[in-house]
Parts: C-alpha cells; sequence; structure tokens
C-alpha cells in the first residue's frame, strides 16, 4: 500500500525440500508427456525384453545363468554389428536387403585372402572393409544419380554377392582358419579382465553426466528451458549401477566377451556420431523429408554415399566377426536369416522404418530381444520353425507401435 518493497522471504529447509520435489516431478511429468506425444523411445523393446527374459527364466531358470548369458553376447555381437549398419540406411527411410551377403563376402575374403593366399591378417580384414565401402558407394550412386529404388539395386546386390562368395570359395565350399590363432580365440574364447569390464562398465554413466552438464550449459548460454540436474544425475547414476550389476553378474561366469566390447564400443561411437556430430543431423534430416534438407543446404548425395558405405562396411566387419565365430568361412556364412534377423533387430530396437527416427541403441537392444528368443527357445529344445513365428510376432508388433507412435506426433504437431 505505501509502495514499500517487499520483505525478502528466507528459504528454509523446507523450501528446499519442495523445489527438489518439484524438479523430480518435473522429471517424471516430462516422461509421461513424451510418451502420450508418441516419442517412446526404447521404452517398448525394454518392457519386451524384461517379458522375454522373465518368461524363459520361468520355463527354464538355466536361462538367466552367467554362463548362458556370456553365450548369448558372443551371439549377438555378430550380428548386432550388421544391424548397426541397417540402421544408419533406415534412417534415411532407405533399405539394404544385401547385408547379409556382403557379410558372407567379407567372411570368405578372409578365407581366401589370409588362409589359401597368406596375406597379413590385418591387410586381409582391410580388404573386406573396403570392398564393402566400395559396394555401398555403388548403392547410393544407383539411388541418387539413376533414381533407383534402394529396395531394387540391393536385392540385385544379394543375388551378386552371394555368386560372387560361391565363386570365392570355389568347389570346397568352407575355409577353415587356422583354430588357436589370435582371431578365432577373439571369436571364441577372449574375454576381458574384471577389472577391464568394470571400467568399460563406469563409461556410459560418466559420458551421459558429462555430456548433460554440457548441453544444460550450452541451452542455458542460448537462454533455452533445461531440465533438472537431479533427472541428469538419477539417469546417469541408474545406468551405472545397471551396467556395473550386469558385469559383476557376468563374472561370476566367464566374463564379458571382448567381441561383445567391439560391439558395443561401436554402438557408443555411432551413437555420438548420430546424436553430435553435423552428419548424424544430417541423416536424419534426409531422412525427414530428403527435399527440405536439400534446400536446408544439407549435402544429399554426400549423405546418402555415406550412410550407404557405412552399412556395407559394418556388414562386412560382420562377416569377418562371424569367421572368427566360427572358425571358418563357408558358403552358409551370411545365409539363412542373418540378413532378416540384422534388419528385424534396427527395427525392433526402435528404429523408424519411416525414417528419420532411429538411433544406434536399437541395434544393441533389438539384437539381445531376437538372441534372447532364439537362446531361449533352444534350451527349451523347441524347433526353428517357432523362433521364425515368435521373431515375427515381435517384429510385426514393432512395426505397429512405431506407427501408432508415428501418427500420435503427428496429431500432436511433432512429426
Amino acid at each position: 500500500m505505501n509502495g514499500s518493497a517487499p520483505e525478502p522471504r528466507l528459504l528454509d529447509r523446507s523450501d528446499t525440500r519442495v523445489k527438489h520435489a518439484n524438479s523430480l516431478t518435473d522429471v517424471v511429468s516430462a516422461f509421461i508427456d513424451r510418451v502420450k506425444a508418441g516419442d517412446l523411445g526404447s521404452l517398448p523393446v525394454i518392457v519386451g525384453l524384461i517379458v522375454i527374459w522373465t518368461v524363459f527364466t520361468i520355463l527354464n531358470p538355466l536361462f538367466v545363468t552367467p554362463n548362458n548369458l556370456v553365450n548369448l553376447l558372443f551371439d549377438c555381437s555378430t550380428v548386432g554389428v550388421i544391424a548397426l549398419g541397417i540402421v544408419c540406411v533406415l534412417m534415411l527411410g532407405e533399405i539394404d536387403l544385401s547385408v547379409g551377403s556382403m557379410s558372407g563376402v567379407g567372411s570368405a575374403l578372409i578365407g581366401v585372402l589370409w588362409v589359401n593366399q597368406g596375406v597379413p591378417l590385418p591387410l586381409a580384414i582391410l580388404a573386406a572393409l573396403s570392398t564393402g565401402a566400395v559396394i555401398g558407394s555403388v548403392y547410393a550412386l544407383l539411388r541418387t544419380q539413376l533414381g533407383m529404388p534402394s529396395f531394387v539395386s540391393t536385392l540385385a546386390g544379394l543375388l551378386a554377392l552371394l555368386g560372387l562368395q560361391l565363386y570365392m570359395l570355389g568347389s570346397t565350399g568352407s575355409i577353415n582358419l587356422p583354430y588357436g590363432s589370435w582371431m578365432v580365440n577373439f571369436g571364441q574364447l577372449l574375454m576381458m579382465p574384471a577389472w577391464a569390464s568394470h571400467a568399460v562398465a563406469l563409461l556410459p554413466g560418466v559420458a551421459i553426466l558429462v555430456m548433460g552438464i554440457r548441453n544444460r550449459r550450452q541451452r542455458q548460454a542460448a537462454n533455452l528451458s533445461v531440465g533438472s540436474v537431479g533427472g541428469l544425475v538419477f539417469k546417469a547414476l541408474f545406468t551405472t549401477i545397471a551396467f556395473e550389476a550386469a558385469v559383476f553378474y557376468l563374472n561370476l561366469g566367464r566374463g564379458v566377451p571382448w567381441m561383445f566390447g567391439l560391439f558395443a564400443l561401436l554402438v557408443v561411437v555411432m551413437n555420438y556420431v548420430f546424436t553430435r556430430t553435423q552428419w548424424g543431423r544430417s541423416v536424419k534430416a534426409v531422412g525427414g523429408n530428403a527435399e527440405a534438407a536439400r534446400r536446408a543446404g544439407i549435402n544429399v548425395t554426400f549423405t546418402y554415399l555415406t550412410s550407404f558405405a557405412l552399412c556395407s562396411l559394418l556388414a562386412a566387419l560382420g562377416g569377418v566377426l562371424s569367421s572368427a565365430r566360427l572358425a571358418s568361412a563357408s558358403q552358409q556364412a551370411g545365409t539363412g536369416d542373418v540378413n532378416l534377423n540384422a534388419i528385424a533387430a534396427a527395427v525392433i530396437g526402435g528404429t523408424s522404418l519411416f525414417g528419420g527416427r532411429g538411433s544406434a541403441w536399437s541395434a544393441l537392444l533389438g539384437i539381445i530381444v531376437i538372441q534372447s528368443i532364439s537362446n531361449g527357445l533352444t534350451l527349451l529344445n523347441m524347433s526353428s520353425s517357432l523362433r521364425y513365428m515368435i521373431t515375427g510376432c515381435v517384429l510385426a508388433i514393432a512395426v505397429i507401435v512405431d506407427s501408432l507412435a508415428r501418427q500420435s506426433r503427428v496429431s500432436h504437431g511433432r512429426a
């Protein structure tokens, strides 16, 4: 009434508690809002994975024994690397149907060059990866220069690469790798020391915290809204505890395979590339709307070229790891369900078939789901026919969830 300024109110401890509670409430509320708006992230696949593991554990407790999970991680690594490459092209709204055959060619090149021709192993691996990159670049040029749909070009590539694989392996159809060599040991026996696996398990939580703080500072400098520190710390702490617990449990058995460590490292690197680099943002932009991306100054041709090249390169790397896992390069490498499992893993993990949405973690989560189904049914002595049917149902559900989420984002004006 007299125009004087209001007296300053001192904050007591109860005020601090209320502010902290509100921040946590905001985190939960924001998460619920994202889910309602169709931004489901990895939630569906994590829930599905929990259900799958629970069912198989009830039916056969051997499923969750440490050594069985170690075998599961070995099996995840080879196809998981291929699925990681598939994520690159799916985010463009494209497809590569030849990744299975490309992995078979990569495996055959290891056998022919290293075993038959005596080429040093590093050079043989480099030749396999280079071949993959070249093949992927051809697909991209056919798409950008001639307008050939990737479905057609990669289907033709599937047949051509399969023929090339059979030609290289010759009449014997199989080349055994030197048993006891470093490469075979890497694919079958080598495990991380306990201290190394625990140190690696710390990295995701540390990365979440460091990158989160950096992102907060950048947004504050731009006068943009930021999330609560409590939510960031909780996410980093939860991730660290989960990974450390998993590593501790695996170390009760044989430990964490170095091959899976390589796959996890590739996932982390690709996640950084997708989320923190201009190239990653360009891939999402082109996948969302290629013409709009071109008008915004993005080199669409280069984006296609690098994405397809990276996809085929990772497929070839998957073939190299497969040959190490099986200790041979054969005509069966890359055939069967390898192609479909790689594509299904990326989609089940959360990468959208419509383009523009996805992450490197999709490959990791998706392949764990697929291999968990395969491993669990094997322990139950059930036929592979049931595995195909269950995997198909899971894939169909993943696509339906993706479609419904896309419709929800459109209705909320977020697509």
